[in-house]
């Protein structure tokens, strides 16, 4: 591949994939619907490439891999038992170890939130994302008011009088921030003098935020008026998922109620009602809480920002 290749996007794609493979040869294990993806994306990335080198043998390669990705599917669907639906391969916003890497963060915000709010959780996600590398991150008033709605300035107040958070203004002045004008804040516990919490590059940065914002900000999870914490298990929920959208590892059963609960700020007897929201929602297909697990799977528009276990 060439180091000059243009766009910067596809270069990084075809990076990515290549670790896929590549840690998808190391697996003990096969997931044949984990290399269906793999191939599908490799079409389609080479159809990128050949667009932009006019080279037509990666048009070959393009084909070569549309079939391999339908031959897996059909090998998995023999295996199984199951039909082969006719519909495309899931794509996939965040690889399998970017996934790993968001659980990573959703694991430290829990356990380093100042506070146990939900709301200020909430706001502690994502402000991490935002600064995660060297402890500077770019942020609008229009951002936190998306994340939070009304308690947007009352929590921002609160990070920044427990010296999580620091600002080089006032807390009204970031309220009345633009796009045009973001302020840049900074999280301390996250500056590089710091221990690092986290390995991941800037790549990887980019594409967590962008997922979690597409999660907390999905349109009909908005339009029920989700709350904070309703907003905290539709990500934990997409961040802990199999390939076909259950909840969980195979033989897990299901997620822990408790580990569930305690990244939602919420009792474990109120995982339910919230879970129930995220169904009328769209967000998840079922799920129910019984014998201390929570169990279910993501409907099927959720699939693409489930990040595999």
């Amino acid at each position: 591949m060439p180091r000059d290749l243009e766009p910067e996007v596809l270069r990084l794609e075809l990076i990515e994939l290549g670790d896929a493979f590549r840690a998808y040869q190391q697996r003990t294990e096969p997931d044949l619907t984990v290399l269906a993806t793999l191939h599908d994306r490799k079409a389609r990335a080479f159809d990128l490439w050949a667009d932009a080198s006019g080279d037509d043998s990666l048009r070959h390669e393009a084909r070569r891999a549309e079939k391999a990705a339908q031959t897996t599917l059909e090998m998995h669907a023999n295996r199984t038992g199951q039909p082969l639906g006719d519909g495309p391969v899931v794509e996939r916003l965040l690889t399998r170890s970017q996934a790993a890497s968001a659980r990573t963060v959703l694991d430290y915000v829990a356990a380093h939130s100042p506070h146990p709010e939900a709301e200020v959780r909430l706001a502690v996600l994502m402000l991490t994302l935002r600064s995660a590398r060297a402890g500077i991150g770019n942020v609008t008033g229009q951002d936190l008011t998306g994340w939070l709605q009304g308690d947007a300035e009352q929590v921002v107040e609160r990070l920044v009088a427990s010296d999580w958070l620091r600002l080089p203004g006032t807390v009204a002045e970031l309220m009345a921030s633009r796009p045009e004008d973001p302020v840049a804040i900074t999280v301390p516990a996250l500056l590089p003098e710091q221990s690092r919490p986290f390995a991941f590059g800037k790549t990887t940065r980019a594409r967590i935020s962008g997922w979690a914002q597409k999660v907390v900000g999905d349109r009909k999870i908005r339009k029920k008026k989700a709350t904070a914490a309703g907003r905290l298990l539709a990500l934990y929920t997409a961040a802990h998922t199999r390939p076909d959208g259950r909840l969980g590892h195979a033989d897990d059963d299901g997620l822990r109620l408790d580990q569930v609960a305690v990244f939602c700020a919420l009792p474990p007897e109120q995982i339910a009602e919230q879970a129930g929201l995220l169904i009328a929602a769209g967000w998840l297909a079922e799920a129910d809480t019984a014998g201390d697990r929570l169990r279910g799977q993501l409907a099927e528009r959720a699939l693409p920002l489930g990040g595999l276990l």
